[in-house]
Parts: C-alpha cells; structure tokens; sequence
C-alpha cells in the first residue's frame, strides 16, 4: 500500500478517535440520542377568594387532584372548596375554570360560606337559571335570567351551591341531572332549596401585590392545561380563532335546543367530533360521552356541522 494512502488513512481515523473520546466526554456519541430534556414542571399560584396569602400548588391532573392540592396549601378540607375563578376573586361565572387552565392562569378558590334555605313558588314553566358544577359532585347557579321566577327571589345568587331540593341531597349529581330534576317540579308549587354561597370577604379592596413576587411565567408562550378525569392532564395550544369559534356556535346551540349554556360541555362536544369522519361516528362518539343528555338528531347534526367547517377551514 502506497505510503501517503496509509498516512491519510491513519490520520482520518485519529480524528474519528478524537471526534469519539469527545463524544464520551460530553455524554453523547454521535448517531446516538442523548438523553431526553427533563418534562417541563407546571405551577401555578393560588388565593382563596375571600382573601389569603398566595399558595403555590403543582403535580396534579385532574380538577379533583387540584382542589385537594389547593386543600393542602390553606389547610381546609377538599370539600370546601365549591368553585375557582381564574384571574379574578370576584364570582365571575365567565371567568369559572373549567377543563382546561391556561399556563399563565393564576387560581381563586371560592369556600363555602353561609348556608341558607329558600321557598320558592313555580310560577312558570322555567325558573330562569342555569346550573353548572365543579367537576366533583358540587352543582352550583351560573347565571339568572332578568325578570324570571328566580330572579324575583334576591336571597338566591349567582355562586350558591344547591345542596338539596325538597330535602332531597343532590351533593354528587351532575349538573344537568340537577337541571332535570327542577324542570320536573310542578308549576304554581313551592319547593324548597337548600344552598351555600360563597364565603365573602366584609371588604374587598384592591389587593396587596405582597407575596405574588414569587410568581413565576412558565415559559414565554402561552397555552392550557387540559385536566382530564381519567388519564393525565396534557399541554395544548391554545384553540385556533376558528375552533373557538366553532365552540362558541356549539354553546349557542345548547342554549337552543337544550336551554342551557355551558362552555365546558360545548369544548367536550367539539373534542368528541374533531376527528370523526361522519355524523354517525359522531353521534355514538357523543353516547359514550354524553349519553344522559338523549340531544335529539337535529342538534347532533347541527353540532357536526359547525365541527365540519373548523375541519374544511370554513
């Protein structure tokens, strides 16, 4: 072998040695991964509502896992807790967290306050109220329509927690279950409901900055946290304008069809059909999911199709 073939040979393999030992060094060998990036670690700051220091909770995927972390940090039982706002103490049915709270989103634990009982006369076929609930067996009053039977009665707000119907405990039921049950009582009766609002502060000023110094942004983007009930909570982007669109027309829909609104279910809805391929698969996807409901074939359609123009870019 030619001598000046041999030297090049031999110098091209002292730089792969030199290239390998320095790939040693450093942890990683070429052509091979190096280890994965450590998982992003979420927190988030939270105040009870009615006035606390702010507590830092984290590790947690469900609404059910959050409420007892929050728990944890102001020293109360999970059971209290009937509610949390996100960005704001005040009850702000708009503001209500739901499944999903964005990464910058800073948490507003509203307690039980003062418990009270309330006669109330049927005088129409509807109340007036929407119902809500927190995800872990409390249904509590999201909104009251002007001038109905509901409203009439200035001792019921916004915020209370329905503990009982007719001295039946509802603590548990979902909210359209509780939706159902005061559809079903009798016109020109009275009934009676047991509730718990809010506890509120005796002045709510502007509130000291003191202890949110700590309060960190996680990262410069901004998205959600999906919580789910069964499964690990997952980071997502936040929704494109027309997916929060098509959700929006869904909630109109429910208010339509169903005389209810309710963001949280639209988004469940909206999630169940985004990668469905026809109405038919739809609709057992929305059986699994939302079977109790029984929403009539119209509505189903209806909601397919505002999915169906998010997917064709309508």
């Amino acid at each position: 072998m030619p001598l000046g073939l041999r030297g090049k040979k031999k110098a091209a393999k002292s730089k792969e040695t030199a290239r390998l030992v320095e790939g040693e060094r450093s942890g990683v060998r070429e052509g091979v991964p190096g280890p994965p990036a450590p998982a992003r670690k979420l927190v988030f700051y939270a105040q009870l509502a009615h006035g606390s220091a702010t507590g830092r909770v984290e590790e947690f995927s469900s609404i059910q896992e959050l409420y007892a972390k929050i728990a944890g940090v102001f020293e109360i039982a999970p059971s209290e807790i009937l509610f949390c706002t996100l960005n704001t103490p005040k009850i702000d049915m708009g503001k209500l967290l739901g499944g999903q709270l964005g990464l910058e989103d800073f948490i507003f634990a509203h307690v039980k306050g003062i418990k009270k009982e309330v006669n109330v006369y049927k005088s129409e076929d509807s109340l007036g109220l929407t119902i809500t609930d927190n995800g872990v067996g409390y249904a509590f009053i999201k909104r009251i329509k002007d001038g109905s039977t509901i409203d009439s009665v200035k001792t019921i707000c916004v915020g209370d927690h329905i503990e009982s119907i007719n001295g039946e405990n509802i603590v548990g039921w979902r909210h359209y279950e509780v939706a159902k049950k005061l559809k079903e009582l009798k016109k020109e009766e009275l009934f009676t409901l047991q509730l718990i609002e809010p506890k509120k502060a005796f002045e709510i000023g502007p509130r000291s900055k003191a202890g949110k110094t700590s309060v960190e942004k996680i990262g410069t983007s901004r998205g959600t946290l999906r919580l789910r009930s069964k499964g690990p909570a997952t980071v997502e982007e936040l929704p494109s304008e027309a997916k929060a669109k098509a959700i929006e027309k869904v909630d109109d829909l429910l208010e339509l069809y169903m005389g209810i609104r309710d963001i949280d279910l639209a988004t469940t809805m909206f999630e169940a059909g985004k990668d469905k391929s026809n109405p038919d698969e739809f609709a057992v996807a929305l059986d699994e999911t939302l079977g109790d409901f029984a929403f009539p074939d119209e509505f189903v359609f209806d909601v397919w199709g505002a999915i169906g123009d998010v997917k064709q870019g309508r």
